[in-house]
């Protein structure tokens, strides 16, 4: 039976980090690893927005933390919606002078490709736009020694993204969304972490795979599809729990041995190769420069392509 192991932070070695004077944003942080990672910055200290669509549940957190030696605060965003996006960026600048962690881990599987007001599927819309216009509208607020970690997945390395194909939805199937939306995160969160070097700027950027957490809703929107994912994830062991998924964000937000490593990806702790789709720099570049062009907004960092 899968149950509770140790805290996030203990397993990552960072239980002695003091986040006293860190403000972290954990996007996706009212449930599972988002809310593992969001409880362990605030015992580490950290003042932690947490973000989600449920009042609630982010009330909940913010209680769970602030009974620690955290403080916290919930946003609200639907990141369907790049209104809200841009409201929740709007408001993070506004009520911090510097945002030492942006956590881009919301997102996950969704039960239809039906195209969003932008005019793609679900999860490429919520899994890869909104945290590409959110660390967009964010980057001034990003200052020295700040991270970015955007929360991808093994699933990448089962398929490749076509960037004229993005709007050809019909017959799409949600396995194959799913998985060209986390090839996304990891071709992302690569040229970020490129251009941020090429620009001056010490900010580093990586992605990771949590792992495939039993019990977790991960699969809810797959009743009977485990074949098309299902047979990626067999290279991947099942995680013991949420805390054990969480570890490995906490670890690239602020453990001191990977203060300078940028532009990786990341699985149980340990930096990997990720598939040759997602290191391809051409395919990385476009992507950056089609996802400003679909959310009708300036390419940020133009000047520093590669």
């Amino acid at each position: 039976m899968f149950g509770f192991s140790r805290p996030p932070e203990e397993q990552a070695n960072v239980a002695d980090v003091d986040c006293s004077e860190k403000t972290i944003l954990v996007t996706g942080s009212t449930s599972g690893i988002g809310r593992a990672t969001a409880q362990s910055f605030g015992r580490l200290g950290a003042h932690v927005l947490v973000h989600g669509r449920d009042t609630e549940a982010g009330a909940d957190v913010v209680d769970e933390i602030e009974s620690t030696d955290g403080s916290a605060e919930f946003l609200r965003a639907d990141f369907v919606e790049p209104e809200q996006v841009s409201e929740l960026a709007d408001t993070v600048s506004e009520s911090v002078e510097t945002l030492d962690v942006l956590c881009n881990n919301a997102g996950g599987l969704f039960e239809t490709v039906e195209p969003t007001s932008l005019g793609v599927d679900p999860a490429f819309h919520i899994n890869h736009l909104a945290p590409y216009q959110l660390t967009a509208e964010l980057l001034d607020t990003l200052g020295p020694g700040s991270r970015v970690i955007t929360t991808a997945s093994i699933a990448h390395r089962g398929t490749t993204l076509n960037l004229d194909e993005l709007m050809e939805i019909a017959g799409l199937s949600t396995a194959a969304a799913y998985a060209r939306s986390k090839l996304a995160n990891v071709q992302f969160a690569a040229e970020l972490g490129r251009r941020l070097t090429a620009a001056g700027r010490d900010v580093t950027s990586n992605s990771f795979h949590p792992g495939v957490i039993p019990g977790s809703e991960f699969g809810r929107a797959f009743p009977g599809l485990s074949s098309e994912l299902f047979q990626l994830f067999d290279q991947s062991p099942f995680t013991e729990s949420v805390e054990e998924g969480a570890a490995t964000l906490v670890y690239l937000g602020v453990s001191e041995e990977v203060a300078e490593t940028t532009g990786k990806y990341f699985a149980r702790r340990r930096e990997n190769r990720p598939s040759p789709d997602a290191r391809d720099r051409t395919a990385q570049r476009k992507l950056w420069e089609e996802s400003a062009k679909i959310l009708d907004m300036d390419e940020p960092l133009a000047d520093y392509a590669d």
